[in-house]
């Protein structure tokens, strides 16, 4: 049995290939598919079945584009009507890839859907992929379908994970769909891969009662980003093979100040934030490299038309592959030379400052600070007394609660996403804005105090 993680950087989501014999399975594929193909061919094995387990929310979900380089057949959960697939699967339903038994395990909780499967060899239990039922460290959240229903989903999981999960030997094991840094659970560690029996001695969910468990689950603080119900619906009905849609084009300048005219077309800007700082085209969004893997969904509907200014050319393939990932199809051009050639063509640009930590000590009460961090960032890493505290991607609709006549500081962990928050903050008008290079980050280093209470 060979068995590979396929990694989607920033969205920190894993998908498998395992082989065994001359056949092989995929877990959850990503979009961009031949990868799964490459690693057939150099086992010399066919791909004979790709299994889902849910219907991924934080993702564009591979299956129908690998069955069409491959003609494998797709299965996932009978509960939902999906309009693809070959294989509706339930409790205990089992497939045979080469030497192996995979049987499906129903695990609802973080969705009503879920299934895991566990991979026997022989009758020996040996893997379970738990998608986004268990996690290192962590579990499936809980609160897709609302608060409203997030007690009973909590209880649903709880049911799922000790009456199922739980039941198989320690030393089986555990492979989840996501790893450290999804928002897909709170606190995921970084181990990999767990067992059974590590998340039985180590996972702070596993040794709580089930009210407790309940209320620990309500408690989380986690984003529900806008795109995520764009990718239920996908995931659901199937999205388009990639083939059917166009890649960026390269524009020479000319070009790309016309495509930025057309109604609704929204310049991206790749860049780190202290060249975004530094110059950029007026009103594009600053959205730094590392942020394209899950960012752009939290900030624009997936039918967004985008023209892109990058730190290299080649960034394209990376960007591209990114933005596809969550869904985004009208991804038109990129300015060739970037911003260098904007600049040496004489056309206007805009700046913002930056300040460092201690700067902003300085001027803490003669600025508005704003922090920009996700909410549960606030009580665990704490925040500057006195600062507004307002996500990121809540920006666009909340720039009418700042003022216009006093300087901006905007703060983060370390820059990135307040170089986001000054371009949504420059988009609605405003114009005297700061960057607080190394954000908390660095006011911490400095021994800096900060609050935690909310």
């Amino acid at each position: 049995m060979y068995l590979k993680i396929v990694k989607s950087e920033g969205l920190a989501h894993n998908s498998y290939f395992l082989s065994s014999g001359n056949e092989a399975v995929v877990i959850d594929p990503r979009r961009d598919s031949q990868i799964y193909t490459q690693l057939a061919a150099e086992n010399c094995t066919k791909i004979k079945y790709i299994l889902e387990t849910h219907r991924n929310e934080d993702y564009v979900v591979g299956s129908l584009e690998l069955q069409n380089i491959t003609e494998a057949e797709i299965g996932h959960s009978k509960e939902l009507p999906f309009k693809y697939g070959e294989h509706n699967l339930a409790d205990d339903d089992v497939l045979n890839v080469g030497n192996v038994k995979i049987k499906a395990l129903y695990t609802p909780g973080h969705t009503n859907e879920s299934l895991c499967y566990i991979v026997f060899e022989g009758s020996e239990p040996r893997i379970i992929f738990s998608g986004d039922t268990l996690f290192a460290g962590s579990v499936g959240r809980t609160d897709l379908y609302g608060k409203q229903a997030q007690a009973t989903q909590a209880e649903k999981l709880y049911t799922s994970l000790h009456e199922k999960i739980l039941q198989f030997g320690d030393g089986v094991l555990v492979y989840p769909a996501h790893g450290a840094g999804s928002i897909c659970g709170s606190k995921i560690s970084e181990e990999e891969p767990t067992t059974i029996g590590y998340e039985k001695q180590t996972n702070p969910y596993l040794e709580l009662g089930k009210d407790e468990f309940i209320e620990k689950s309500m408690k989380e603080k986690l984003v529900v980003p806008r795109y995520f119900k764009r990718m239920e619906e996908l995931n659901l009905n199937g999205p388009q093979l990639l083939s059917e849609l166009a890649d960026p084009k390269p524009m020479l300048l000319q070009a790309f100040e016309e495509e930025m005219q057309y109604q609704g077309m929204i310049v991206i800007d790749t860049r780190q934030p202290y060249s975004f700082a530094g110059s950029h085209i007026s009103n594009s969004l600053s959205l730094w490299l590392g942020g394209t893997s899950v960012y752009p969904g939290w900030l624009m509907d997936i039918y967004q038309y985008i023209v892109f200014v990058l730190e290299r050319p080649e960034d394209i393939k990376t960007v591209t592959a990114r933005f596809r990932r969550v869904g985004f199809i009208n991804m038109c051009g990129y300015l060739c030379g970037g911003m260098e050639a904007w600049q040496e063509a004489g056309k206007p640009f805009r700046s913002f400052g930056t300040m460092t930590a201690t700067e902003l000590k300085d001027k803490l009460g003669k600025v508005t600070l704003l922090d920009v961090r996700e909410p549960h960032e606030w009580p665990e890493d704490g925040y500057i007394e006195g600062a507004t505290l307002i996500n990121f991607a809540d920006l666009p609709d909340k720039t009418a609660a700042l003022p216009k006549d006093k300087p901006i500081a905007a703060t983060c962990s370390v820059g990135n996403r307040t170089s986001t928050a000054l371009s949504i903050l420059e988009r609605a008008g405003f114009t005297d804005t700061y960057n607080v290079l190394g954000g908390m980050t660095a006011w911490t280093n400095l021994g800096y105090p900060v609050k935690r209470e909310i």
